[in-house]
């Protein structure tokens, strides 16, 4: 029965490594828009993402190989990525934009690799289990930017 209960949760693992790889390519992109545009703190994070999202997708592109799976378009990828951090913008700053997008998308990131840990393919779900731990930092990260921001922002 705990097996069953356990599936409910999980995600297949050829959805999982799409989507983890879109998101991962996204969270690079974006980084590299707020290096050009973001104030210290926002470039400093962009640092961050994108040397832990390459070297995740770096990982799971190894693993996707291995379990003859596709990973994720780079070119079709990068441009909705911008496409969406630009979007967002209305009147905001770009750090503010960058860093909600930031919040969301490693909320929907953490969601996502919390039910591929789970998968039937043991080295998907160890690679998922791998990296949550900084998932949640980046979001945690992403939080502290914002209430930074937001205090600075109330004076």
């Amino acid at each position: 029965m705990e097996d069953d209960d356990m599936s409910k949760d999980t995600i297949d693992a050829k959805d999982f490594v799409e989507k983890a790889s879109a998101k991962g390519i996204a969270e690079i992109e974006t980084a590299r828009m707020a290096l050009e545009e973001g104030g210290p703190s926002v470039v400093a994070f962009a640092r961050m993402m994108i040397a832990d999202h390459t070297e995740a997708n770096d990982e799971l592109k190894a693993i996707a190989r291995r379990a003859n799976l596709e990973i994720a378009d780079d070119a079709t990828l990068m441009d909705q990525a911008k496409a969406m951090i630009l979007s967002v913008r209305s009147g905001e700053s770009f750090d503010e934009a960058y860093i909600k997008n930031q919040i969301n998308a490693h909320e929907q990131t953490t969601n996502l690799f919390e039910r591929a840990s789970h998968s039937e393919i043991p080295e998907i779900s160890a690679f998922a289990r791998q990296k949550l731990p900084k998932l949640h930092e980046h979001l945690h990260m992403a939080n502290e930017l914002k209430a930074r921001q937001d205090a600075s922002s109330a004076h």
